[in-house]
This record gives structure tokens, C-alpha cells and sequence, in this order.
């Protein structure tokens, strides 16, 4: 199995190669409205540090955001994109501002290149330890291939979204400790309290974000409810607040910009109502997204059915984020060719590394199982 891991940690580096190559020759001028937002966000915290999380359009005194439309010809006296009005009648940029933080962290005109470089070397250094955790001969093929997908997907679809790069970035540290959690160190109240921070965190880079905690909520709800335990209910607490630490930059924004921290700065088209629209889930049965569904789904199921002990505790953690996630953006009114990556990607990422941790069943187990479930 060695020369086979091998091999496959060759193809990710490879992968890897040929995407920072890419990469280097981007430009930050797509002329894309969603690109100009997250610009304008990180120029300004570089301006004016915390106090860039206020996104009111009229504070660009130095024309930075008039010069990034005036670029691709926006219209003047055209209310800016992506700053829709509030109730008071400001216009604020909608989008949480985790994204322009990531991106205020590298030199203005040189920050597309570097973010997405850094977020490929952490998915394939993740990709790398699923394919050398891996015990058994099909652990590795699993994780080799999907640690292969998945650093090609850092170029596509995520250069579609700028808060899509380090969201993926997230889903791998996330899938991973999530593993060690339920297979490793079941009790371990750090590793919980670690893995709410960063998906609180996840939602200031997208909001939609917030349902990727949704399986862990219904795990950590149920587990309670079945047993009643002290530990059991400490683990929940710990990771609701750790992840409502995660999320205070967008509460702290949505003060700012809505006047309340749960009053949201998206348009009402963005946040209406949820309702099964056909229109929208035939898009999605027709995108590349669907084979994503299709290989999480099936992962998951069948790491349910063959997994042992703290594997299974994985799969049910998935199923639920799964379910929940995905009537969501099927509900939702509008669609995007990435909508839906990063709860295929925490899902597959966790079924993943739960394939390769969870120890090779030895001939004697297997036929006892066999024998149980005959």
C-alpha cells in the first residue's frame, strides 16, 4: 500500500502544481460585481481596521469602489451592486465580512493570487494526511481519489466565489476533526468546542454557512435527549457557544449596516421564504453539483452501513447535515454553480477521513458481521 499512497500523493502534488501555475497568471479585474464587493470590503479594513466592518456605500472618499466599476462600465447614478438598502435607508454591502477579512490580510492588487494559493496548499495538505491515515487497500483508493477531485476543484467551481476558496479551506479541517472526534476521542470537549469556532467562523466568510452545524446540532440535541448526561450536555453547550463565538463579526456587521445583529443586510429576494421551486431543482439535477450530491449521499450511506461504532456516529452527523442543507438550497430561489460544495465537500471530507481512520476489520469481525446481519 505504500507505493500506492505514494502515487497518489504524486497526483495531488501534481494537481496542485498545475493550479498555482494557473493561478499566477489570474487578474483581480474579472469584471464580476460579487469580485468588486469582496475587494471593497478588504480595502476597507486595510483603511480603516475594525471599523471597516461599516459597508455604507458613501464612505468611498478615496473613489475606490467608483474607480472598480467605473472599470467595467457600470453605469454612474446606478445604485452600487451588492449594497442593498436597509430599513433606514442606507446602502450597505450584503455579504458578511469574513471574505474581505481573508483577503485584507495580503497586499491590496496582489490579494486573489496569494489567498488562493494558501487555501490550495491547506486542502492538499489535508488530502495528503487522509491518503497516509488510511489502513486499508480501499481507504486509500477512496482517499486518494477524493483527495484528487477535490484539489482540482480548487480552481473549479471555486474560482466562481471568492468566499468558496477558503470555505473549502474550512470543510477539510472541519471533515477531519470531526473524525477524530467521534473515532478517536469521543470526550474530548476540545475538540468539539474546536469544531464549533470554525464553523461559527465559516459563516462570516457565507452565510448560507450557518447549515453546515445543522447535523452537528441534531447529533449533539439527540445524544443528549437519549442519555441525559452531564457530559452529554456540556459537549452541546460548549459547541453552541463556541460556534456563536465563531459568528460575532457578522452579528457585530449586521448591528452596524441593519441596526440589529439577526437583521439580515441581503436583499428580500435573497432571504425569502423557502419554497420547492422545479425551476431550481432542475437546475441543480443538471449541474455538476448533482454528481457532488450524488457521490456524498452515496458515501455517507455507505459508511452507515459498514461503519463501526464512532464511523457510524460520522455518517449520522453527515446524513443530518445533508438533509438539512439540501432542502434548504433546493427551496431556495435562486441557484449558482457552487451553492452547494461546501456541505458536499464537510460531508465527503468527513466520510473520508472516517474511512481512513476507523481501523481494517479483521477476517473474524467480518464474518461475525456478516453472520448478524444474515
Amino acid at each position: 500500500m505504500k507505493f500506492l499512497k505514494l502515487a497518489f500523493g504524486l497526483i495531488c502534488l501534481l494537481i496542485l502544481a498545475s493550479n498555482v501555475r494557473t493561478m499566477s497568471h489570474w487578474t483581480e479585474a474579472r469584471g464580476v460585481w460579487d469580485d468588486i464587493c469582496y475587494l471593497r470590503q478588504a480595502h476597507l479594513f486595510q483603511l480603516h481596521g475594525i471599523g471597516g466592518l461599516d459597508t455604507d456605500v458613501s464612505r468611498d472618499e478615496d473613489h475606490f469602489l467608483r474607480g472598480k466599476l467605473n472599470e467595467i462600465g457600470f453605469p454612474e447614478g446606478r445604485p452600487a451592486p451588492c449594497h442593498p438598502p436597509t430599513a433606514s435607508g442606507k446602502y450597505v454591502m450584503q455579504y458578511p465580512p469574513g471574505t474581505g477579512l481573508v483577503l485584507a490580510l495580503f497586499p491590496q492588487g496582489h490579494q486573489v493570487v496569494p489567498l488562493y494559493v494558501s487555501v490550495n496548499l491547506i486542502v492538499c495538505g489535508f488530502a495528503l494526511l487522509a491518503i497516509f491515515h488510511a489502513r486499508s487497500l480501499s481507504s486509500v483508493v477512496a482517499a486518494g481519489v477524493f483527495g484528487a477531485l477535490t484539489v482540482y476543484m480548487m480552481i473549479n467551481p471555486a474560482k466562481a466565489s471568492y468566499s468558496i476558496a477558503p470555505t473549502m479551506a474550512l470543510c477539510a479541517v472541519v471533515g477531519y476533526l470531526t473524525a477524530l472526534w467521534l473515532i478517536k476521542t469521543k470526550d474530548n470537549v476540545w475538540l468539539v468546542l474546536l469544531i464549533g469556532l470554525l464553523l461559527g467562523l465559516s459563516v462570516n466568510l457565507r452565510l448560507p454557512n450557518l447549515f453546515l452545524a445543522a447535523g452537528y446540532v441534531l447529533f449533539l440535541g439527540v445524544t443528549f435527549l437519549r442519555s441525559r448526561t452531564p457530559a452529554t450536555f456540556v459537549r452541546g453547550l460548549v459547541f453552541g457557544v463556541a460556534f456563536t463565538v465563531g459568528m460575532v463579526p457578522t452579528l457585530v456587521a449586521n448591528a452596524i449596516n441593519a441596526g440589529s445583529p439577526f437583521a439580515t443586510t441581503y436583499s428580500p429576494d435573497d432571504a425569502s421564504a423557502p419554497e420547492i421551486n422545479l425551476a431550481i431543482l432542475n437546475q441543480y439535477l443538471h449541474d455538476m453539483q448533482f454528481v457532488l450530491i450524488l457521490l456524498a449521499v452515496g458515501s455517507t450511506a455507505w459508511l452507515l452501513l459498514t461503519g463501526r461504532g464512532g464511523a457510524r456516529q460520522v455518517a449520522l452527523v453527515v446524513g443530518g447535515n445533508l438533509l438539512v442543507n439540501l432542502i434548504f438550497f433546493i427551496s431556495h430561489p435562486t441557484f449558482t454553480p457552487y451553492y452547494v460544495v461546501p456541505i458536499t465537500m464537510l460531508s465527503m471530507w468527513s466520510v473520508c477521513f472516517a474511512l481512513a481512520m476507523q481501523a481494517p476489520e479483521s477476517a473474524e469481525q467480518a464474518r461475525l458481521g456478516q453472520a448478524a446481519r444474515a
